[in-house]
């Protein structure tokens, strides 16, 4: 695999199925093309790191049968089936019997590639979890959660930046996980046992206490010293650090050299290294490291999207994790606070959904917006129409089968707004 997003796409129909696979490879996928059910199955196994894109209706094995033999192998492989009008509530069965999800044709591109991203966010978390309940030997990156090329090429470089044992400055935009990443370089080399200490250098008003005989400095002795907002640091606290990359910086009371053993790791703001003192950065950055925001990594935001609500609905103890919660926040792309407001997002969704109160449309990004403009149009014509489906649906100005497929796809309940009337 190329590290891309994997997705077995199987059609009978030559043209769609080509047209369907240019799609999702412009859109970063990796993907595997089948005419046919059976050779697909054959191809697919319990762990299949991917996900699959079935068309329902084919020669031989049909979409549905390859669904119930894959969710035989694994209950977890995300399925979307692709249905004509006619086949809608056959596969609303399937998506109560296990399917991920059914688009009915003509979808748009973007209906198949919002589908298609969260499957396999989810997918990659599956299987994750399931290397971290064999057992496997975690690696350092394991809580770098990303597919992108920066992320893996970082995830790649910590077992060296862990053993090198230089010091580091992490150059990044707040809420890029810097100290995350500090930690991280900290745990999996040899400081690792000794302690990891933080200073943060803006909230501090007297440098020279800092150095005392046991300050925090001389309590990280062989361990890590992590300065927070370097880029924040007052000159006079920006020259005592600069002694101290140096080694030579000395306590209150003495004239001799701090004898402790210190690794130093600094993170200062994105564009913020020239309100470093150049003397100090350089004797810091014998390794600079930037971390990108996820503005130039959007191919992540579903999986962490998808990671965190996980993570949440879990420590809530909720059966499964609200799939609302999660399409909401990987359909955002536009995260300046990066991961850490991802992060809160995903709490505060989970924990709105989890104590049984409903998302309002003005929280959710444009397409659940649509959504909720979509069904509240819907409510509204049958309402007005005494449930009368014929008229609904000359309101709307929508076919039957469209009608009806909509009605099922947002989950609205035909008789519950029937029995208003009586």
């Amino acid at each position: 695999m190329t590290g891309a997003p994997l997705v077995a796409l199987i059609d009978d129909d030559d043209d769609l199925r080509r047209a369907t696979a240019q799609l999702l490879t412009l859109a970063g996928h990796e993907v595997r093309t089948f005419a046919a059910a059976e050779p697909a199955l054959g191809a697919i196994d319990g762990g299949f790191p991917g996900i699959v894109v079935t068309d329902i209706r084919m020669p031989g094995m049909s979409g549905l049968e390859l669904f119930r033999a894959l969710h035989a192998r694994d209950a977890e492989l995300p399925v979307i089936l692709v249905t004509g009008h006619g086949d809608v509530d056959m596969a609303v069965s399937a998506i109560k019997a296990g399917a991920w999800d059914f688009l009915a044709k003509p979808f748009g591109p973007d209906a198949l590639l919002a589908a298609v991203s969260r499957a396999a966010a989810t997918r990659a978390l599956t299987i994750e979890n399931r290397r971290l309940r064999a057992g496997s030997a975690p690696s350092v990156g394991d809580e770098l959660i990303g597919r992108s090329s920066a992320i893996a090429r970082l995830r790649a470089t910590l077992p060296t930046l862990a053993d090198a044992g230089l010091d580091i400055v992490i150059e990044g935009a707040t809420g890029t996980g810097k100290r995350l990443v500090a930690r991280l370089i900290h745990r999996a080399g040899k400081r690792g046992r000794h302690r990891f200490a933080t200073i943060d250098c803006a909230t501090v008003a007297d440098a020279d206490a800092l150095f005392e005989a046991r300050g925090p400095i001389a309590g990280a002795d062989r361990g890590t010293l992590f300065l927070d907002h370097l880029d924040r640091a007052s000159p006079a606290l920006q020259h005592r650090l600069a002694q101290l990359a140096e080694r030579r910086a000395v306590a209150l009371d003495s004239r001799e050299p701090l004898g402790i053993d210190v690794r130093i790791i600094a993170a200062i703001d994105e564009g913020a290294r020239e309100r470093v003192e150049p003397a100090l950065y350089h004797r810091l950055a014998a390794v600079a490291l930037r971390l990108p925001p996820l503005a130039e990594r959007p191919e992540d935001v579903p999986l962490l999207a998808a990671h965190f609500v996980a993570t949440i609905a879990e420590a809530r103890k909720l059966v499964r994790p609200p799939d609302a919660a999660t399409a909401a926040l990987a359909a955002r792309s536009d995260w300046p606070g990066n991961v850490r407001e991802l992060e809160m997002a995903a709490e505060r969704l989970v924990l709105g959904l989890g104590d049984g109160e409903a998302l309002s449309a003005a929280d959710l990004p444009l397409p659940e917006r649509v959504r909720a403009f979509e069904r509240a149009a819907i409510v509204d014509a049958v309402r007005r129409t005494g449930g009368e489906v014929a008229a609904a649906t000359r309101l709307l100005g929508i076919p039957r089968e469209t009608f009806y497929y909509r009605v099922k796809r947002l989950g609205i309940d035909l008789k519950d707004l029937r029995d208003e009337r009586r």
